[in-house]
């Protein structure tokens, strides 16, 4: 039974501390503890535990253009946060766990702004049939959280040019999102904001657990353990390194001839490569394959591999692989 309410607001917008905040949060809940955990990052796409991060982002677009990429502990799939969008946690033990008492808090906190909102099938809540807020889940060890977006006045023109898919075939073996119509709640109700939307979950928190909230601290966190859970959050190995194998290929004609590059990709890295032509320089395929291999999948390692390689056409190989959005 919760018998106690706790309320934190994280100011910082760095994707990668923000999600070890919340893990920490996780780690030191306690029993009949209920803890919600409002946040925002700035120009970030945060994709589930278990997808592939080239499939799901244009990553080297969101890189350019000053973005982040962050993997999160839960599933679901991918998700655009700027400073237009709301990110709230419910951290409990998981025998408190209750996804309905949850959504409420959401439902009417809205409510309380003029939004009318129901839940999905998917675990999403609507608002005159848009997706406004999408919801993922994390149980372990007897803790569990269930943290979603409320989207309030998001950039939608980036949202959908980061998690465009990208042109190369990928096969791979992660989890693919659901693409949903999806919009903001200031197209709904032009006076609400991010801080009024704050400010009504607060209340509802209250509301539906009729208990008072203790505000949580900065002081009260413990600095190290989230600076170790930080340090994995931002790491290569975390956000592109993990075991989701998958190949690419991507293929065109040039005036030298026909060029296609077949790669098989694990932990991020290039662990195969086949490079087929027609040139009429027979080292190509070889030079290239030999410079692709034990590279790391992203636009600018394969293409300084490419040029270091010393072949003739690197220019339009590294053409090639910057059309593919990579």
């Amino acid at each position: 039974m919760i018998r106690r309410l706790r309320l934190y607001e994280g100011r910082g917008f760095d994707p990668h501390r923000n999600l070890a905040v919340e893990q920490h949060l996780l780690e030191t809940t306690d029993e009949g503890c209920c803890t919600l955990y409002l946040w925002q990052n700035e120009n970030t796409v945060v994709i589930g535990r278990n997808q592939n991060a080239w499939k799901e982002c244009r990553t080297t677009l969101l890189e350019q253009e000053g973005g982040r990429l962050a993997r999160r502990l839960s599933g679901g799939g991918a998700v655009f946060h700027d400073l237009g969008n709301l990110n709230f946690t419910f951290l409990l033990p998981s025998a408190d766990y209750d996804l309905g008492r949850q959504l409420e808090v959401v439902r009417r906190a809205c409510l309380a702004l003029g939004v009318r909102a129901e839940f999905s099938g998917r675990n999403d809540l609507l608002a005159e049939g848009r997706k406004f807020s999408g919801n993922a889940f994390y149980h372990h060890e007897g803790r569990s959280y269930h943290h979603g977006t409320l989207l309030v006045d998001a950039d939608m023109e980036k949202l959908g040019r980061y998690l465009m898919p990208s042109a190369a075939k990928l096969r791979a073996k992660g989890v693919d999102s659901v693409r949903a119509r999806v919009g903001n709640l200031r197209e709904l109700c032009p006076d609400i904001s991010v801080e009024t939307l704050r400010g009504a979950l607060r209340q509802a928190f209250e509301e539906v657990y009729a208990l008072r909230a203790e505000l949580i601290r900065e002081d009260e966190l413990d600095d190290a353990a989230v600076d170790a859970l930080y340090q994995k959050n931002r790491s290569w190995e975390w956000n592109y390194g993990q075991r989701l194998p998958f190949d690419f290929s991507c293929e065109a004609r040039f005036d030298w001839g026909e060029l296609r590059l077949e790669l098989s990709v694990e932990y991020g890295v290039v662990r195969r490569a086949a490079v087929y032509t027609d040139a009429m320089d027979w080292a190509l395929a070889p030079q290239l394959t030999a410079a692709l291999e034990n590279c790391r999948f992203t636009l600018d390692a394969l293409t300084r591999s490419v040029t270091g390689s010393g072949v003739a056409c690197a220019p339009d190989v590294c053409a090639l692989l910057a059309e593919q959005n990579i």
